[in-house]
């Protein structure tokens, strides 16, 4: 009880049943994030990318799209730093994503993190930190269980 069969006999967990808590905490950290949609989205794609959360990737790439984001700039997500069609607070917050993602390379830049709090001040910054810590949190329980999980869930 409290697992699903993949085709190898192997027995996944199921979160949002098994750990109720933990799942609702999960979702928790998630509201605690930013509270633009759009740019939450952008960045839960970048880092479902560099995850390779294919569940995720496909989840959030519908998400930006139906919050009104063009296909010119989902495609150029990631390759975002030689593109032109990202702001400077987009930038700073994929730089900040992809260090938190990334972060078994070493520590977060300095310049990195000055460059995101010069673009959200205050507990801005702090909500940032936030959604990028969800959606890696997300990411790997959904590698882990072979998701999807979709919000509200």
């Amino acid at each position: 009880m409290g697992t699903t069969a993949t085709g190898a006999g192997l027995r996944l967990p199921e979160v949002k049943r098994d750990t109720p808590d933990g799942y609702r905490a999960l979702a928790a950290l998630t509201r605690a994030g930013l509270d633009d949609h759009a740019l939450s989205e952008l960045l839960k794609l970048r880092a479902s990318q560099i995850n390779a959360c294919m569940s995720c990737t496909g989840w959030h790439d519908q998400l930006l799209r139906k919050a009104g984001e063009t296909d010119d700039r989902v495609a150029a997500l990631a390759g975002w730093r030689t593109s032109e069609r990202f702001t400077p607070r987009e930038r700073a917050a994929l730089a900040l994503t992809e260090a938190l993602t990334l972060v078994a390379q070493g520590p977060v830049p300095e310049a990195v993190m000055a460059e995101a709090a010069d673009h959200f001040p205050g507990a801005e910054l702090a909500r940032l930190v936030m959604s990028i810590t969800a959606i890696n949190a997300w990411n790997r329980v959904s590698i882990a269980t072979k998701g999807p999980f979709a919000p509200g869930d």
